[in-house]
């Protein structure tokens, strides 16, 4: 292996932890916010906004799966070169996925707040975002064979 298949590695699992890490972010401010408008309006703040805010972290764990991928793939005498790009790009749209997952929970945790109804709704776009990185996993591995 050499140094360029270390940076494609580290990208994989890098790249999709800091999607995460924004995504998460993003999704717990507004959380908190929902939650203080529910009580400042002497409404229940429901607790399922938690899953909201903790919905993009799961590509982290895509990151995770991709970089040992790219690592199995590499022992097996794939092309280095071929391991970085797999690695950069692969990890860049685990990780936007993840960021843009933070962005429609965000949104859910506003929404549910403001008229209570909806969880299910909310849920099933949050996971539509979500495919795009399962899909990104799944392509790339197909690409590393």
């Amino acid at each position: 292996m050499n140094s360029l298949s270390y940076i494609g590695l580290a990208c994989a699992l890098c790249l999709s932890a800091l999607g995460s890490g924004l995504g998460a972010g993003a999704a717990a401010q507004a959380a908190v916010g929902s939650w203080k408008k529910c009580y400042a309006n002497g409404k229940p703040a429901p607790f399922i906004m938690v899953a909201f805010a903790g919905a993009p972290l799961t590509q982290t764990i895509y990151g995770f799966l991709l970089m040992n991928f790219i690592n199995a793939a590499l022992n097996a005498g794939k092309d280095p070169v071929l391991a970085f790009g797999v690695g950069v790009f692969g990890g860049l749209a685990i990780g936007l996925s993840a960021l843009m997952q933070g962005k429609t929970a965000a949104s859910a945790c506003d929404a549910l707040a403001e008229t209570g109804k909806g969880t299910a709704n909310y849920f099933i776009v949050i996971g539509i975002v979500e495919t795009v990185a399962l899909f990104t996993l799944v392509f790339s591995l197909l690409l590393l064979q």
